[in-house]
């Protein structure tokens, strides 16, 4: 029985989750012959207050395209 964890920094919306299951889910179909019945997905929204990369939380980097760029000098 597979289980995928997946860990977003920050939320995404019910749909976009749905979307995340249902995607992961038909790969494991299609790529391991896995029971869509058999597959769980378990999605966990971490805060950017909670989360940080090059020794900064990513709630105080400056929102400009990817969360784990490298900060502006």
């Amino acid at each position: 029985m597979p289980f995928v964890s997946i860990r977003l920094a920050g939320s995404a919306s019910k749909e976009q989750k749905a979307g995340l299951v249902a995607d992961v889910t038909a790969s494991l179909v299609a790529r391991l012959g896995k029971s869509p019945a058999a597959v769980q997905v378990v999605i966990e929204e971490v805060s950017p207050e909670n989360y940080g990369a090059a020794g900064i939380l990513i709630a105080d980097r400056k929102p400009e395209g990817d969360a784990h760029a490298a900060p502006s000098q």
